[in-house]
């Protein structure tokens, strides 16, 4: 399996981009993998949800393309079985989100990762969010539940067209899920600036390297059931899940 080293080299070689003694950025990395940041998540975030684009957002709309497709006979068992899809190294070099890319991204960013920001960022000196160990989740058409969901989507767009038009067509749909395996917090702040961070601790060990009212950095590593953090969107008119 590539290491770090070699994934860092290919990234910046597909992109045209120079990385040298650093981490690749956020940016690079959701540019070179063609994913996007959820707007939010929790454990039970899944495959096939539906989103909307307003151009310059992600929107949920709450539902899932499987409650479309499969009737209550089907849809628990369809519906346990995207929740249990394997995850496997996404073969992306660990990376950094840093104070810049944060405001760029939107203050929620930090919370995908259960991490609560008090204060604001931008008083920060330095604020870093470096992401370790990346797994990635998909749906194909060789595994189930991929093969049953596109042989219904296939039926459905056909005998539902007007459903279909209006709640699929031209939303978009989770092909994969992102998911970290630990991700490092670091904070540098003047004496007395009113800026701090905080963390869920469910299913999280916690490792405090340095916390100081000036400094922290904080390693969290994700046990148990995880959220993700990124997706790979598909426009519902082009899904063909491969």
């Amino acid at each position: 399996m590539e290491n770090n080293q070699q994934l860092t080299e290919l990234l910046a070689l597909d992109l045209g981009v120079n990385i040298i003694n650093r981490r690749p950025y956020a940016k690079e990395v959701f540019k070179w993998q063609d994913m996007d940041l959820l707007p939010h998540s929790s454990t039970d975030t899944l495959l096939c949800e539906i989103y909307e684009w307003n151009g310059r957002n992600w929107r949920t709309t709450n539902n899932n393309l499987i409650g479309y497709l499969f009737g209550s006979d089907q849809l628990s068992t369809v519906k346990n079985q995207l929740m249990n899809v394997q995850k496997f190294p996404a073969l992306i070099p660990d990376f950094e989100f840093t104070k810049d890319s944060m405001i760029e991204f939107g203050l929620a960013l930090p919370s995908l990762f259960n991490i609560g920001i008090k204060g604001d960022i931008k008083s920060a000196k330095d604020f870093s969010v470096k992401v370790n160990g990346v797994t990635k989740s998909r749906i194909t058409n060789i595994d189930s539940p991929g093969i049953e969901i596109l042989r219904k989507y296939s039926e459905f767009t056909q005998n539902e067209s007007r459903s279909y038009r209006k709640n699929i067509k031209f939303n978009y749909l989770s092909t994969s899920l992102f998911y970290a395996e630990s991700v490092e917090i670091n904070l540098e702040k003047d004496a007395g600036v009113n800026l701090d961070v905080s963390f869920q601790t469910q299913n999280v060990e916690v490792k405090a390297n340095v916390d100081t009212d000036t400094k922290k950095n904080f390693v969290l590593k994700y046990t148990g059931n995880q959220a993700p953090f990124a997706a790979k969107f598909t426009k519902g008119k082009d899904f063909n899940i491969s």
